[in-house]
């Protein structure tokens, strides 16, 4: 399986989950590495903005900043290898993240079901783009998708972004909840506007401010919770940030 590298190891880190339904639950997450789409702003462009693409990105205009090297940013692992990092862990909470993981659906089902046969309590987060829907061996053993759909700020066309058969596999699949990462009105609107298309039900939307640092976050937090009050939709921050700051692997 192809996993993100942080320090020379495989991204495999235990904290807390900072975002969503699960929020403040200690969780395991592995960062699986490759992605379909391309997002300007993302945070973890280390998983697919390889040297010779032709992908931009919003700090390109900073110094030093510059392509990755899939040698430097991407291990290899066999899935009896992840689980026995995992093993010593007093965690059962497992986020399967990215990158995107449907990617390399597959290998995690391997994966998942062999968790499973070490310890039926394993529980599976998938964070997800929302663009590729899972085979049906992958559904079963999955706990909570966390879909994360991206909007036209994120400088991805809307044929790669907006998958109208995968959006209506996830508003109907009662496992889903909806993260959307907004920063203006602009972006709120567009969220309003795709939860109406594809019927997603309000419960299970959850708008989060876009930021990395406790600052950003805040300067947007007052008019999100009341956008949220008006639609009853959930707020999330990211709790990771407000504790730990914009690092990688807590």
């Amino acid at each position: 399986m192809k996993l993100a590298k942080l320090n020379g190891k495989a991204e495999i880190f235990y904290t807390i989950q900072g975002e969503g339904k699960s929020i403040g639950r200690p969780s395991i997450f592995i960062r699986t590495s490759l992605c379909n789409l391309h997002c300007s702003w993302c945070d973890t462009d280390y998983t697919w903005n390889w040297i010779g693409t032709p992908f931009k990105h919003e700090k390109d205009s900073e110094p030093g900043y510059e392509k990755y090297s899939k040698a430097d940013y991407m291990v290899q692992l066999s899935i009896q290898e992840i689980a026995a990092e995992l093993a010593p862990i007093n965690c059962r909470n497992v986020v399967l993240t990215g990158g995107e993981p449907l990617l390399q659906q597959a290998e995690l089902t391997e994966l998942m079901l062999l968790l499973r046969k070490a310890d039926a309590g394993y529980r599976f987060e998938i964070e997800t783009n929302g663009t590729i829907a899972p085979a049906k061996a992958f559904d079963d053993l999955v706990d909570q998708y966390n879909v994360s759909p991206k909007l036209a700020n994120s400088n991805n066309p809307l044929k790669l972004r907006e998958k109208a058969d995968v959006y209506k596999y996830f508003s109907e699949n009662p496992k889903a909840v909806f993260k959307f990462v907004v920063s203006n009105e602009e972006d709120l609107q567009e969220v309003l506007a795709l939860i109406s298309k594809y019927k997603i039900k309000p419960r299970h939307v959850y708008l989060m401010p876009e930021g990395t640092s406790p600052e950003k976050l805040r300067a947007k937090q007052q008019w999100l919770i009341e956008a949220c009050k008006q639609h009853n939709f959930n707020y999330t921050d990211r709790l990771h940030i407000h504790i730990y700051g914009n690092k990688r692997g807590v």
